[in-house]
């Protein structure tokens, strides 16, 4: 689900996970918080990121991710929350949950569900920079390309 930063907590998606009727069945809960990263991978500081979406598809294949992976065995619930605005390095820009009957079931589709969201979903970041000479710059990137 894409959120307006500010909008939607950490609070709110575990009381969201543990609301679920079926919740009594779950023994392990992960959790995957994305946040932004003060540095890019060639070195340049990043000052803030702005990250837009085209909401209506961004749902529609977050919505099916989680339904793909809720058919794993032992698995209870998955969930994708994405932020869009504005953000400064720290802040919060994803949560991922995933409730399982056991550890062994959720470690390896709570990372599926990062892979994928960040495969498919059309999430679109803007990052500000300093580069390595200190000149402000700014480029739109793709989640592929700031790994």
């Amino acid at each position: 689900m894409i959120h307006k930063k500010g909008t939607f907590s950490l609070h709110n998606l575990l009381s969201s996970v543990r609301e679920k009727p079926n919740f009594h069945k779950a023994g392990a809960l992960t959790v995957f918080v994305g946040v932004v990263r003060g540095e890019t991978s060639g070195g340049e500081t990043v000052k803030k990121l702005e990250l837009e979406a085209y909401e209506e598809k961004a749902n529609e294949i977050l919505k099916k991710i989680c339904e793909d992976l809720r058919k794993r065995e032992g698995v209870i619930d998955v969930q994708i929350h994405h932020f869009v605005g504005e953000f400064d390095v720290g802040e919060d820009l994803v949560y991922v949950v995933v409730a399982g009957a056991h550890r062994q079931n959720v470690f390896p589709v709570l990372e599926e569900a990062v892979e994928r969201y960040k495969e498919e979903a059309p999430i679109f970041k803007k990052e500000y920079v300093i580069d390595k000479e200190g000149v402000n710059k700014s480029r739109w990137v793709s989640e592929r390309e700031s790994l």
